[in-house]
């Protein structure tokens, strides 16, 4: 009766220990798991030197921009190579907003990641120009500010693309009609989503 007993109570200790382990397990288990979101930080960082070179590239594109345009006035320059400067000018103009764009992109991005997964910013908190923009509540949130920073790339792009486009026939014509509607209908899409999560947001108002 005894032996039953302590085989009995032994068991009992045995389970309970097992029990203990596995608990202890589970937690450092989770706890490594919750703790490996932090990995997140290597893309904010790498986002942010990206985002930090696309702004130098771009602003050292306005200083060699400016420089040139110096000479534009110049009563010495004819009249092709001044409107070859224009048209010149006027491509990298562009080329430089779309690089301030992408630079935008990689910031928004690398402020979203952090916030989604590593831990809210609390100087945007008390920032009244953080709800315009950096202030990321949910992946959705994070992937709608980026696609209207996408979409202003596309237009840009665009753009540069229709500036330097040679029309040698209506159907490159057409071509060119086309995608600017297909942008106004993009344009068009975007705003009326918007209105739509205001008024979901706002049922009231």
């Amino acid at each position: 009766m005894e032996q039953e007993r302590a085989a009995i109570l032994y068991g009992i200790t045995t389970g309970t220990n097992r029990t203990d382990m596995l608990n202890t397990i589970e937690k450092l288990f989770e706890k490594a798991l919750w703790n490996g979101r932090f990995v997140v930080v290597v893309s904010v960082i790498a986002s942010m030197a990206a985002a930090i070179a696309i702004f130098y590239m771009s602003t050292v594109d306005v200083v060699y921009l400016v420089g040139h345009m110096l000479h534009y006035a110049d009563p010495a320059m004819a009249d092709e190579a001044r409107r070859l400067l224009h048209d010149q000018t006027i491509t990298h103009v562009v080329e430089v907003v779309d690089g301030y764009l992408l630079a935008t992109f990689m910031l928004i991005f690398a402020l979203g990641m952090y916030e989604l997964f590593v831990s809210d910013i609390d100087e945007a908190k008390g920032s009244k120009a953080s709800s315009k923009i950096l202030v990321i509540e949910s992946l959705d949130d994070l992937k709608a500010r980026l696609a209207k920073v996408i979409l202003m790339i596309l237009i840009v792009t665009l753009f540069e693309e229709a500036l330097n486009m040679k029309v040698t026939s209506p159907l490159d014509l057409l071509y060119l009609g086309g995608a600017i509607a297909l942008i106004g209908v993009a344009l068009f899409l975007t705003h009326k989503a918007e209105a739509h999560g205001k008024e979901t947001e706002h049922p009231g108002d």
